[in-house]
């Protein structure tokens, strides 16, 4: 009980020194109460058949009968292979850029050209989804700039969001480009990181370049390669609903509907609340199994996870 009293009284003096910090912590801990925990209540709905006119409360249990509407649905199928093959798509795909591009940056001396290079590669990041998925539509459409350029080498011109097999790519590498320059910010602090007392070793020893990067500066980076990689997979079933939303059409449905978009059709169009949580809770779960798989396995090949 004394240290319980203890506790808290340590905890008040600490509030009451640096009040000013726990203010600045109220606001991002109330946007996580608000839009993160306070809607869980809201997934009793799954549960449910749920009703407007009579609330939460008034509408009548159905148990696991939406989640199994879903599961049992003709579009599960391809809702699942599109959704996985896109994440493990982009996974694989953009696991490797950063790391290398961080790399680069660290190795290059030239100052001008190294900050003129972040700042080329950092700037797509910060571009609406709405703006490159007009970028794309205007540079890939019959008349665009890419069918110009193969008209005029001879080709055929390609209707690329026309063509369900190319939709997977042009959604990937397109996030590719507008992603890597952003996320090598966090390699390149964990190169800074790496003792420079390390580097001269290596350098001493008769080093070349190559033999230095794969020697100190990748083992220096691999713990946090394995991090990122494994909050990465906690978003296998999580493929961002506005770039695919913005590029799908009638043409790609086969090869572009995944999760998300179907979730809104059933949610927001056909207004089938119930189902549209359940399909959002089945996510979720699985999400959180993937990310725990991948964690326990990375634990048991490097001892690195997350916990």
């Amino acid at each position: 009980m004394a240290e319980k009293k203890s506790f808290y009284y340590r905890l008040h003096k600490q509030a009451v020194r640096h009040w000013q910090l726990y203010l600045l912590l109220l606001v991002p801990l109330a946007w996580v109460i608000v839009f993160k925990y306070a809607p869980m209540y809201g997934l009793q709905i799954a549960f449910k058949d749920y009703m407007i006119r009579v609330g939460f409360w008034g509408s009548k249990w159905a148990g696991l009968k939406h989640f199994k509407a879903f599961i049992g649905s003709y579009y599960f199928p391809r809702l699942i292979g599109n959704t996985i093959g896109i994440s493990l798509y982009s996974l694989l795909a953009g696991f490797l850029p950063p790391i290398i591009l961080a790399i680069a940056l660290n190795e290059c001396r030239m100052i001008f050209f190294k900050k003129t290079v972040q700042m080329i590669t950092y700037a797509p990041y910060f571009l609406s989804t709405v703006i490159i998925a007009g970028i794309l539509t205007q540079m890939l459409s019959l008349n665009g700039v890419v069918n110009i350029l193969i008209a005029a080498l001879g080709g055929q011109r390609v209707s690329f969001l026309g063509e369900a097999q190319l939709f997977k790519s042009i959604y990937v590498w397109s996030g590719i480009w507008q992603n890597t320059g952003y996320s090598s910010i966090i390699y390149i602090a964990a190169l800074a990181g790496i003792s420079p007392e390390l580097q001269e070793a290596a350098y001493i020893d008769g080093c070349n370049i190559w033999q230095r990067i794969w020697h100190v500066d990748i083992p220096g980076i691999l713990p946090t390669a394995i991090i990122l990689f494994i909050i990465n997979t906690a978003g296998i079933l999580n493929v961002g609903f506005e770039k695919v939303y913005l590029l799908q059409n009638p043409l790609n449905m086969s090869a572009s509907d995944v999760i998300s978009t179907y979730t809104y059709r059933m949610g927001l169009v056909d207004m089938n609340y119930s189902l549209a949580t359940a399909v959002g809770l089945f996510q979720s779960v699985i999400s959180f199994v993937f990310m725990i798989s991948v964690n326990q396995i990375a634990k048991k090949i490097s001892n690195i996870s997350l916990w």
